[in-house]
């Protein structure tokens, strides 16, 4: 073994956002820059020395070199054992939870996520920890300083591997499996679902389109929706991954999936479109004439999940981030469970769902998931749906009709500005920050504000705190108004904003969301002084 040690200077903008480090490829391609960042993780992880390390990613430009470079890092670390998928290709979800079927210290996840890809787009990497989940925030935190101070690092120049064939071989004293990554990820939703009920809905002429968005789940999608439910193959669109996303964007939301939004609200539609996205941990839901927000597929799919195979159970609670509409909480209400609100950030559910506190999950930046991993996870969503749709042989807009009249509507909308320099985001947080306390007993979008604060966390599993989560103003249960600042992007700051009404009167759940939420978003920019300190009269998008 050739595992040499080498001299390196720090770099200070190494700190994790919401779900690890994302930068531009050109960040990511300086000399030492990946290098001393994996580093950091091995020096504040000893438990993967002696131990087997999963590594995989979305297949985004620059993803097969920096594999070869963990794997070289992982033999010069002392990782016993590294498994990677085929061709450098692991959905996040796949990857929890071949993370948790191989009892492996961790994970390096490659992927930026619904970001854009190419050249000129964007790179990411975040560690996962045994049990498949993101590395919480006192780890991330000890990654960062130790980055900021790191020396040197250790890698081995004979570590390499063909990527594109499955083959196990030893390197010095590190064994190195390149396996199939759909395999066990699909053997797991066989286990879930209602794989013969789901072919039996398929061969009855019900039509179904997948965007794959040339990104991870293609492979995946071929081989459970095609090959073992029998839809036809032109089901699934832009199935093959490739580094630049085929120049798209690789979020399935109602912007950059407008072509599904038009399959959908077009003659002849399928009955269920949907799409996920970059890494394979978000979804997007349409019935014909119908989308299906997030937060309403969360509280869907929770009130009929005891109908599915894998859930015959029960829900022992379910779990929302604080920003995602309320929807779930009526659910939970009725099934006499628990209903739990954190901040945005998979991780957050995580002691939840390993305490069997919680059994599905859902955010509003389109990830629903369930116990089974520890991710989010888009194409389970779709799978879900599926097997709901199989099982209630009603079509989506009736599903959710049937919801409403029950549980109530929540009108709901995020608009997010993006881009914006950090000085004025800054300043429209300080501004809407700065109304808080005087807006208890006021009325804001003819509403009476209840409480007005910034969002804490306390788990309840660990006793940790997660602080500054998010400005809320809550009227009671008929409408709250959300601000914060996004940890996913990679250019200027992006300011959120969410808007959420909730109407339970037959005649009021009709409404265009845009319509209904219109009066909150008018008090909104009034409190953060939105458009006079950003200079923009719109958001830059709205799902």
């Amino acid at each position: 073994m050739a595992a040499r040690e080498i001299p390196t200077k720090p770099y200070l903008d190494q700190k994790p956002g919401t779900a690890g480090l994302r930068k531009k490829v050109e960040v990511f391609q300086q000399p030492h820059y990946l290098e001393n960042f994996l580093q950091s993780i091995f020096d504040c992880a000893p438990e993967l020395k002696g131990a087997t390390l999963v590594i995989g990613g979305d297949g985004r430009y620059h993803n097969r070199d920096a594999i070869r470079t963990a794997i070289a890092m992982a033999s010069a670390n002392g990782v016993a054992r590294v498994v990677v998928g085929q061709g450098g290709l692991l959905s996040t979800p796949a990857a929890s939870h071949l993370i948790r079927k191989l009892g492996a210290a961790g994970g390096f996840l490659l992927t930026a996520s619904h970001n854009p890809a190419g050249p000129e787009g964007d790179f990411g990497i975040k560690f996962n920890i045994a049990g498949g989940g993101q590395a919480g925030e006192g780890l991330t935190e000890r990654i960062h300083a130790h980055s900021k101070r790191i020396t040197h690092y250790r890698i081995d120049d004979d570590a390499d591997v063909d990527l594109d064939r499955r083959a196990t071989v030893q390197t010095g004293s590190m064994r190195i499996d390149v396996v199939d990554g759909v395999d066990d990820y699909a053997e797991l939703m066989q286990s879930l679902f209602d794989f013969d009920r789901m072919r039996d809905w398929i061969r009855q002429g019900h039509g179904l389109r997948f965007d794959a968005m040339h990104a991870v789940t293609g492979p995946y999608a071929r081989r459970i929706l095609v090959e073992q439910l029998g839809a036809p193959a032109a089901s699934v669109l832009n199935a093959t991954p490739l580094e630049d996303f085929g120049g798209g964007h690789p979020d399935p939301n109602l912007v950059y999936g407008k072509h599904l939004v038009e399959l959908a609200f077009g003659a002849g539609a399928p009955e269920l479109v949907a799409a996920s996205d970059g890494d394979g941990d978000r979804n997007m839901i349409l019935g014909r004439e119908i989308f299906v927000s997030p937060g309403d597929s969360l509280a869907m799919l929770a009130a009929h999940l005891p109908q599915l195979p894998g859930y015959r159970d029960g829900v022992a609670g379910i779990a929302r981030s604080m920003p995602t509409s309320r929807a779930a909480d009526h659910v939970a209400r009725a099934l006499k469970v628990p209903a739990f609100e954190t901040p945005t950030g998979w991780k957050f559910f995580c002691n939840l769902l390993d305490a069997g506190q919680a059994t599905i999950c859902g955010e509003e930046s389109f990830g629903t998931s369930s116990n089974h991993a520890r991710e989010k996870d888009g194409l389970w969503a779709v799978l879900a749906w599926l097997n709901v749709l199989a099982v209630t042989g009603k079509p989506i807009a009736e599903i959710a009709r049937a919801h409403w009249q029950r549980y109530g509507r929540h009108y709901y909308q995020r608009h997010d500005y993006e881009g914006l320099p950090g000085p004025a985001a800054e300043a429209v947080m300080q501004a809407f920050a700065g109304e808080l306390a005087n807006l208890p007993g006021q009325q804001v979008g003819d509403r009476d504000v209840t409480l007005a604060d910034e969002f804490s966390y306390h788990d309840r599993i660990d006793g940790s705190i997660a602080s500054n989560q998010g400005l809320r103003i809550v009227c009671g249960d008929h409408a709250r108004i959300i601000m914060r600042l996004s940890g996913t992007g990679t250019q200027g700051a992006t300011l959120r904003l969410y808007l959420e009404r909730y109407e339970h009167d037959a005649s009021a759940l009709a409404w265009r969301p845009a319509d209904a939420l219109a009066p909150l978003a008018a008090a909104a920019d009034r409190l953060g002084r939105i458009g006079e300190l950003t200079g923009r009269r719109a958001p830059t998008l709205v799902t």
